[in-house]
């Protein structure tokens, strides 16, 4: 039974052990067609269905251990080689694992070069180098090894290690059956490129142009390589065909290196629509591409595209901002736009980059400032030009202009300093020299120099473009003959004016006939004033009219007046001085000359006394008094006179009237038998004022006194103590008369010798007064002013005389504008304040006064003597 029961079990056994041998050996068999067959499918390339079979094999050969271990090691490898050509993420970490782990070098060293092409796909180069340096190429195929050397050189060229791929791609291209020959051509063309190396990179990329991979890239960079190489046209021609073709990658940079390669050539029209089509689809582009197609703009006379163009350029201190500027300027020259002509201009001149447009510039700039009304600025560039630019081209007119600009702004000294600079022969000069001219004699005549504005007008008769002058020429040669007084030319010249009735300035026609009615009034011609006087006077007065129509109708009351149209004379007296005008107290005091005319003595005495309480500040209260103490006088209340006589003794304005009240005082007190006082008073007289009219005229009043003390012996003492001789010496009275023949009959040349020996004779003669005056007359004439001065001297050291107060303005103003002495003209304009008896020549002491002070920094005296003429 045992035996039995024991034969069964074994016999169970077998059979199990049979069945399971039958499995075992099954199970392998399908592991082996898997396996096979995943391998088919991966040698297909077909990685997607051999993955899983892999995966199969890798996963129930870890979990039974049953697996041969070469193939559970080959489905490990072919697992994770499916998942890298899969990009599958958990393949490239078990990649690493397996580099990491495995000891067996050619899967390892295999592995490493898939991992690598992995790592290349997903564009990590540094990795994929790092394990292409792994695999050994003496377990790559030859494809692979080609692969290798590809991928690695293109990712050392992605990492710009471009002296590292260089070689690689290099090795590659010289094999023509390498399936990334065209690639390495390019790349390794590309380098060469960028290495300057133009003969190596233009082989390369002549090899590829054609091919459809690199046939829209490779021109732009064949094409750059002639330009730079100097074959421009070459370079021209082979881009214009290539973007006649279409599709070029590098379109816009084809069409910048045409443009700019037409620009260069000058031949802006046909640079002009690449350039324009570059520029319109590049965001940003460079300030040499825009300068270029402005500048094609300006030259095809596009100004408005042009200006476009050109304002983008400035701000920069370099060549290209300052050009564009300056065909900016131009650009908007050409249409007509200077004002932002004027500011382009501005910023070119203060570039220095080029010397000529920085210069040309600068004159543009300042004749826009002339054009446009910018005169001073104007005027300062010019100068600066000229100076700065002395031998350009544009000088001669800067200066011409400058001339312009300085005689529109009257600046005439200047005007005639720089007009000497220039071609006295030109056209231009001839016809601006004129007016320079004119406006400098009219300066020199208003600051009293009138030898120099004689000169002047001299000159400028005779110049040619002056007969619009020649009128004022007249007049001025007028007004001159009036300050000169050599009345009869005044009238002349006047008439001359008149003839052609022009208006320049103070040259008018009111001028005119009112300087016309002065000379005639001083001729006595009355009629004649009267009509002149009349041209310019209205029928009443007003406080609005000029102060020359204001004067000129008081003249025309003046010229009634002495007409003796008194009724006339006084309506026009009492219209001014109801307007409380400059004249009313001139006016005030011809009524109380009227009013004596008329025998009312009370009224004139009534209304010279309210002269004296309404005009405080007048000049005619002087005058005022002394005709007070006429009227009493003349009414023989000597009494009443003489307080009015004392009170101008000591508070006369007018120090010239000083000898008549003093003479008249001394009347007065004869006439009420008061000898004593009178003697004192006419000795005062003679000490004070020995040369003057009433000198002569005292001591016949004290011969009378002498005569009625019955003194008469003591006259001829008395009258020889004060240098006064009783009889006038014949020989004295019969020499001068030859001299004031000459004189009268205007024979200066035998006159003033004879009047040198006149006083040789008779230094202290009864005519050496008025001799030395006459000597004064003719050397001043014939401009020996030195000489002058000194026999004007002579006459003012006698003060007060007839001849006192002209000799003092004419030496203080020789002094002054000719001699250039100062301070000794301040002691003359000083002197002719105190003794000036007409408005007109102390207003002229003043103003000369102020003058010399302010020249000798004399500024507190200057101050006080402005203030007193300010009143």
């Amino acid at each position: 039974m045992k035996l039995m029961y024991s034969i069964g079990i074994s016999i169970c056994l077998l059979s199990i052990t049979n069945a399971t041998l039958s499995q075992h050996t099954q199970w392998h068999e399908e592991v082996d067609a898997t396996f096979k067959k995943a391998k088919e499918l991966y040698t297909k390339e077909a990685y997607s269905l051999a993955y899983p079979l892999f995966k199969q094999l890798q996963l129930h050969g870890t979990a039974q251990s049953q697996l041969p271990v070469s193939i559970a090691l080959e489905s490990k490898y072919y697992s994770i080689l499916c998942g890298l050509q899969l990009m599958d993420a958990t393949a490239a970490e078990a990649a690493n694992a397996f580099i990491a782990l495995e000891h067996h070098a050619h899967k390892v060293q295999l592995m490493s070069y898939h991992l690598a092409d992995y790592y290349f796909k997903q564009k990590q180069y540094q990795k994929a180098n790092e394990y292409y340096e792994k695999a050994k190429v003496d377990n790559l195929t030859n494809e692979q090894v080609a692969a290798l050397k590809f991928h690695k050189a293109y990712g050392l060229f992605v990492e710009k290690k471009f002296s590292e791929a260089k070689p690689l791609f290099n090795a590659i291209r010289q094999i023509t059956t390498d399936p990334n020959y065209i690639d390495a051509n390019y790349y390794y063309g590309f380098i060469c490129f960028g290495e300057k190396q133009y003969k190596e990179a233009i082989r390369c990329f002549e090899l590829i142009d054609e091919q459809p991979s690199y046939q829209t890239i490779v021109p732009y960079y064949i094409a750059q390589i002639d330009y730079i190489q100097g074959n421009k046209n070459k370079a021209l021609q082979y881009a214009e065909k290539q973007l006649a073709k279409g599709g070029q990658h590098y379109d816009l940079q084809l069409r910048q290196l045409v443009g700019h390669g037409y620009f260069e050539q000058k031949e802006f029209g046909k640079a002009l629509p690449y350039l324009e089509t570059y520029i319109a689809k590049t965001p940003k582009v460079r300030r040499e591409d825009l300068y270029e197609l402005a500048y094609c703009y300006y030259h095809s006379q596009q100004y408005t595209k042009a200006i476009v163009g050109f304002k983008e350029l400035g701000g920069k201190d370099d060549s290209l901002a300052q050009n564009s500027m300056y065909l900016l300027g131009d650009a908007y020259l050409k249409t007509d736009n200077k004002v932002n002509a004027r500011n382009a201009f501005l910023f070119c001149a203060q570039n220095s980059s080029v010397a000529i447009q920085k210069e040309v510039s600068q004159f543009n700039y300042a004749k826009l400032s002339y054009e446009l009304g910018y005169q001073d600025i104007a005027i300062n560039e010019f100068k600066s030009f000229i100076t700065q630019y002395p031998k350009s081209s544009y000088n001669k007119e800067a200066k011409e202009l400058l001339v312009q600009l300085l005689a529109n702004t009257n600046q005439y000294a200047d005007a005639l300093a720089l007009i000497n600079s220039l071609d006295k022969n030109s056209v231009t000069v001839q016809k601006i020299l004129p007016r320079i001219l004119y406006g400098r004699t009219v300066e020199y005549i208003n600051d009293q120099q009138l030898s120099a504005a004689e000169t002047l007008l001299n000159q400028l008769q005779q110049l040619p473009y002056t007969d619009y002058y020649q009128p004022f020429i007249a007049f001025w040669k007028a007004e001159l003959s009036y300050r000169n007084n050599n009345i009869d030319s005044v009238i002349y010249f006047i008439n001359i004016y008149r003839k052609g009735n022009n208006n320049l300035g103070e040259a008018n026609t009111i001028n005119a006939a009112y300087i016309l009615g002065h000379a005639q009034l001083i001729k006595e011609n009355y009629k004649a004033a009267q009509q002149a006087f009349t041209e310019i006077s209205s029928t009443t007065f007003s406080s609005t009219q000029s102060n020359v129509q204001q004067d000129a109708y008081v003249r025309l009351a003046d010229c009634y007046f002495i007409q003796k149209q008194y009724n006339k004379a006084l309506t026009m007296y009492e219209q001014v001085y109801n307007a409380g005008a400059t004249h009313a107290d001139y006016a005030l005091y011809q009524k109380a000359i009227i009013a004596g005319a008329g025998s009312r003595t009370n009224e004139k005495i009534t209304l010279l006394q309210r002269l004296s309480r309404q005009f405080v500040q007048s000049n005619y209260i002087d005058l005022a008094n002394i005709e007070i103490a006429n009227t009493y006088m003349y009414a023989e209340q000597y009494d009443k006179a003489i307080p009015t006589l004392q009170y101008l003794q000591t508070n006369a304005k007018n120090k010239s009237l000083l000898p008549e009240a003093t003479f008249k005082l001394g009347i007065c007190q004869f006439n009420l038998d008061r000898n004593q006082e009178a003697l004192t008073t006419f000795e005062n007289v003679l000490i004070n004022y020995p040369n003057s009219n009433e000198a002569d005229a005292a001591l016949d009043y004290v011969k009378n006194i002498f005569i009625q003390e019955q003194k008469a012996s003591e006259y001829a003492a008395f009258a020889q103590r004060y240098g006064k001789t009783i009889a006038v010496n014949e020989a004295d009275s019969l020499s001068y008369l030859a001299v004031n023949n000459y004189y009268n009959n205007k024979q200066f040349d035998r006159a003033l010798p004879a009047i040198e020996q006149y006083l040789k004779q008779f230094p202290t003669g009864n005519y050496a007064l008025q001799a030395n005056y006459q000597a004064a007359v003719i050397l001043q004439q014939q401009k020996q002013y030195a000489a002058a001065v000194t026999y004007y001297q002579k006459v003012a050291e006698k003060a007060p005389n007839k001849y006192a107060e002209q000799a003092l303005l004419q030496a203080a103003r020789m002094n002054y504008f000719e001699l250039k002495d100062i301070a000794v003209a301040e002691s003359y304009f000083v002197q002719l304040k105190q003794y000036a008896s007409t408005n007109e020549n102390k207003l002229e002491a003043m103003r000369g006064l102020l003058r010399c002070q302010y020249k000798q920094a004399k500024y507190s005296d200057a101050l006080t003597n402005a203030q007193e003429l300010l009143q």
